[in-house]
């Protein structure tokens, strides 16, 4: 085992979808014309929250959706800062026929760099919106940009590959991006050979173990931080499959990850420590533009979430972690208040199966493990 002097802090953050009425509100907005059924112009979904909470600022610096959060202390000093990207940056017009499509103007790209966007998994089920040239040009976006991604490629050997990032003073963390069809991918979004795509699990759980495991010991060496991040499950509900419990568990034991990185719930799910080593089953969304839209409010999907786990560089064990939350208003995150936290706190002690760390809430409205 190799010695550090510091331990390893991450910020993580579930799913970011910057498309649609975010888009509109940037600099460079897309044509707003969108193909759903529920709404024609992605100006709607401005007016859907205009109407819960006021007006919305049109032409928005690049800034702006991050809105408190880039004032924490604990986010400016994270070492690095990872986020789902549920989202395309393309001009494509060519939506694929899936009923919703996400995109980004690509000049809109700075949203992310002023937030210091480290990396971006984007192993989900809305990269490929608007299709595979869509694709391609959100990675030709991120990369002039300098933001490393993971989890898509333009063939199965780039898709596949692990993101290697490096810390002063820390090593290397090796970042790895995986999709569920149970998130609504379609099997055929996978990359293959010759064609771009996501890195898709097989759907057996042992064959998903043996694929996550290979992809691992391709890149990693002694030392690395291995960071896992699955894009699982439907948008609503506290339950955790036994399936995706199973997966956690042996890519810990089996396979080397030290952190595994879940999304795909709209809001918050169980927190477990298993063996030392962070599990988030789902980080629920940071940013999108739902304000407005009704349904499932046991849930509070108003609510914003974002995760700063302290890792030891020695062996990957977690050594502290505090979540601080937001409420998203006007497409800006806020501050949510002492109320907000205590709920959160009650659903990961009450959604956890009694694997859950205990957390207690401090005076600035932060949960931290105890």
């Amino acid at each position: 085992m190799k010695s550090s002097p510091r331990s390893l802090r991450l910020f993580l953050a579930g799913d970011v979808m910057l498309g649609r009425g975010i888009d509109q509100i940037l600099p460079h907005p897309s044509n707003p014309r969108i193909f759903e059924d529920y709404m024609a112009s992605a100006e709607g979904y401005v007016r859907l929250a205009e109407r819960l909470n006021g007006p919305v600022p049109r032409t928005a610096g690049l800034d702006y959706v991050w809105g408190d959060l880039l004032a924490e202390d604990a986010y400016r000093n994270c070492d690095l800062r990872i986020i789902n990207l549920e989202t395309a940056i393309t001009t494509s017009g060519k939506p694929e026929p899936k009923g919703i499509n996400y995109r980004m103007h690509p000049a809109n790209v700075g949203v992310l760099t002023a937030a210091s966007i480290d990396a971006c998994t984007l192993a989900n089920n809305h990269l490929i919106d608007w299709g595979r040239d869509g694709l391609v040009e959100t990675l030709e976006t991120l990369e002039a940009a300098g933001i490393t991604y993971a989890g898509a490629g333009r063939a199965a050997r780039q898709a596949t590959a692990p993101a290697p990032l490096e810390v002063a003073g820390v090593g290397r963390v090796l970042v790895l991006a995986f999709g569920s069809v149970t998130s609504g991918i379609p099997r055929h979004w996978a990359a293959t050979k010759d064609m771009a795509g996501i890195n898709l699990l097989p759907q057996s759980v042992d064959a998903a173990i043996a694929s996550v495991r290979q992809q691992i010991n391709t890149i990693r060496k002694p030392g690395d931080i291995v960071l896992v991040s699955i894009h699982w499950g439907g948008n609503w509900g506290f339950e955790v499959p036994a399936d995706h419990r199973r997966l956690a568990h042996a890519l810990i034991d089996s396979a080397g990850a030290d952190i595994i990185f879940g999304h795909s719930s709209h809001h918050a799910k169980a927190i477990e420590l298993h063996e030392g080593k962070l599990i988030l089953y789902g980080c629920g969304d940071l940013i999108n533009d739902y304000e407005g839209i009704g349904g499932h409010d046991e849930f509070r999907g108003d609510l914003a979430q974002a995760y700063f786990p302290s890792l030891n560089p020695a062996d990957g064990t977690l050594t502290g972690l505090e979540i601080k939350q937001y409420q998203r208003r006007k497409f800006r995150l806020e501050k949510s208040d002492g109320m907000a936290t205590e709920w959160l706190a009650k659903v990961l002690r009450g959604n956890s199966d009694k694997r859950s760390p205990e957390f207690l809430k401090a005076d600035d409205n932060t949960l931290r493990l105890a």
